[in-house]
């Protein structure tokens, strides 16, 4: 790991390629100028920042922004400007993201449990797209209004002496309602990524408790009661199938088969694949983007997400089982991961489950992403991490023990993680004994380019007896 310095080499680079940005932007002409303004301004302001101001995580995000911002808006430079003032525009700004990279792995702090990230300008840049991919998030994430937090609050405090009064801080497990089987999805064939699987739908029929808060603002979301999943089998008889759950801001078919990749799992191993939707993701999405309101300050909220996800994973557990499955393994990416380690709290008879880059803590991460003055707000109303945690553990899986077996159990987390840093990772491992774990040198999105995390899952596969 780099020493912390105050005056860090790496804000030198974001810096003069914002300059750069900005002192050939008269010579773009107008359009040209307008487009200069955006990468000129987020590399200058955060190279300076990372001078006057070390320390703060966000001046990373911007910088990696503005450095793959600028990369993109540079290639119509080589033919407007020239060739080699284009590429040099490029250059800059891809070094910049470099830079950015390098100097969130300066700054963070080492995490006790994790090894040490190696660095390496491969290590930066995927560290990069993180920041980068982090500050889009940030920017665009729908929050709460400062006049909602009396009322998230109020609800907070009445989830939590509901929760107490029946017992479910203790045994959290209860809290969750066992489902109806599910007998007749309506199931029809479509593609995409010139790949054919079935869509299956059906309806929820999830209902949080009677008397819990937010239960009414929940039934009210009406296209998040239709649930949705891919699937992809084979028509030679009973195969084992492989129950994939998507990440944050997924949840459509050209999306996650491109993660989950049926070329290798389904077409390679010949497992049977099924990818389900999670609640508020893709169809079921309630907002203006995939997603919303999962994550998003409503705390309420998340909570009846994850057990409407538990609901519906449950239901299609059954279904995969009514299908002859000899076998069922899982695996989660993200905030899919947290979902698969919550179902093999609630599931024993599941031959693996994998979880890649794992949330764990919905508290923790959202008062590390969460904006600065949203958070003061929140805290200044009471609504702070304790609370929060002690009403999300009903959905959590450090509060949950697991049901499947320790050997049949993997995990895989990127050193350099800056969506989901390596703590969370960490403390899942160590709340599920330890089970094998692969450490990569890398990000959360670029798990893929590592051979370390494929021989994990191919291993974990073939060791559970789901691939040959």
């Amino acid at each position: 790991m780099a020493e912390r310095t105050r005056f860090s080499s790496e804000a030198w680079v974001p810096l003069f390629a914002g300059l750069l940005w900005l002192w050939n932007a008269p010579w773009h002409g107008v359009v040209g100028f307008l487009f200069s303004v955006a990468p000129g301004c987020l590399l200058l302001g955060s190279g300076v920042s990372m001078l006057l101001m070390p320390g703060d995580r966000r001046i990373t995000q911007f910088a990696a922004l503005g450095g793959f911002v600028g990369a993109v808006v540079a290639i119509p430079a080589l033919f407007a400007v020239g060739f080699f003032p284009g590429l040099l525009l490029i250059f800059a700004s891809l070094a910049a993201a470099v830079a950015a990279g390098a100097h969130s792995l300066r700054i963070e702090l080492p995490v006790e449990g994790v090894p040490e990230a190696e660095s390496s300008h491969a290590l930066s840049l995927q560290v990069a797209c993180d920041e980068a991919l982090l500050s889009m998030m940030l920017l665009t994430n729908p929050l709460p209004r400062s006049g909602d937090h009396a009322r998230i609050d109020s609800e907070l405090s009445a989830a939590r002496a509901l929760y107490a009064a029946r017992g479910w801080l203790e045994n959290p497990a209860a809290y969750h309602q066992d489902p109806p089987a599910l007998a007749n999805p309506e199931i029809r064939v479509a593609s995409a990524r010139r790949v054919e699987f079935e869509h299956l739908s059906f309806d929820s029929e999830f209902e949080p408790h009677a008397d819990e808060p937010g239960r009414d603002r929940w039934l009210a979301y009406g296209a998040n009661r239709r649930a949705h999943a891919w699937v992809l089998r084979h028509d030679d008889g009973p195969r084992p199938w492989l129950v994939c759950i998507h990440g944050y801001r997924m949840g459509f078919p050209l999306v996650d088969l491109a993660a989950f990749a049926p070329e290798y799992f389904h077409e390679r191993l010949g497992l049977n694949m099924i990818v389900p939707t999670l609640p508020l993701h893709g169809a079921r999405r309630v907002g203006k983007r995939s997603g919303d309101g999962f994550i998003g300050g409503e705390l309420l909220d998340t909570v009846h997400a994850e057990a409407q996800a538990m609901w519906d994973l449950r239901r299609l557990l059954g279904w995969v089982r009514m299908q002859g499955a000899p076998g069922i393994g899982v695996l989660g990416l993200s905030l899919g991961g947290y979902n698969a380690a919550l179902l093999a709290s609630l599931e024993q008879d599941l031959q693996c489950v994998i979880l890649g880059v794992p949330l764990c803590d919905f508290a923790r991460a959202m008062f590390r992403h969460g904006p600065p003055l949203y958070l003061r707000d929140a805290e200044r109303e009471g609504i702070d991490q304790a609370r929060s945690r002690e009403v999300l553990s009903v959905v959590s899986p450090l509060a949950l023990e697991r049901k499947v077996a320790l050997e049949r159990c993997a995990i895989f987390a990127g050193v350099g993680d800056r969506l989901v840093p390596a703590d969370q990772p960490r403390d899942l491992w160590r709340h599920w004994g330890e089970p094998r774990i692969e450490w990569y040198q890398g990000g959360h999105v670029t798990f893929r380019a590592h051979a370390g995390v494929r021989r994990l899952v191919v291993d974990s596969l073939r060791g559970a007896g789901l691939a040959v």
